[in-house]
């Protein structure tokens, strides 16, 4: 793969973070210790609150492979004019929800 191919699958997952959430949702001054006790769970009572557990999963892929904020939004003008980019965010959503949804057998029995 070249540095560019490189670049783009990492502006997708930064573009997953900002276009879900926008960048408000990243820069929130949670300290360490809350994020911490901020355990996460695939099991949810309806397929709404599932989906934003899969947009959170996509946020946290993104914040643990560039943990640099500073990088992380110099990023921002590869991916944020980029159509294909926009789809491909999408597409990592749905793959986390495809998880959380199976998780709970489709709420099948809620």
């Amino acid at each position: 793969m070249t540095k560019r191919t490189y670049t783009y699958i990492f502006g997708i997952l930064v573009l997953t973070t900002l276009a879900a959430v926008g960048i408000n949702a990243i820069a929130t001054d949670q300290s360490e210790s809350e994020a911490a006790n901020n355990s996460m769970s695939l099991i949810t009572e309806t397929p709404e609150e599932g989906f934003q557990v899969a947009i959170s999963l996509a946020r946290k892929g993104v914040t643990e492979t560039q943990s640099d904020r500073e990088i992380l939004f110099k990023l921002r003008d590869v991916y944020s004019d980029d159509p294909d980019a926009l789809i491909a965010s999408s597409h990592v959503i749905a793959v986390h929800f495809q998880t959380v949804a199976a998780a709970n057998n489709y709420w099948k029995d809620k």
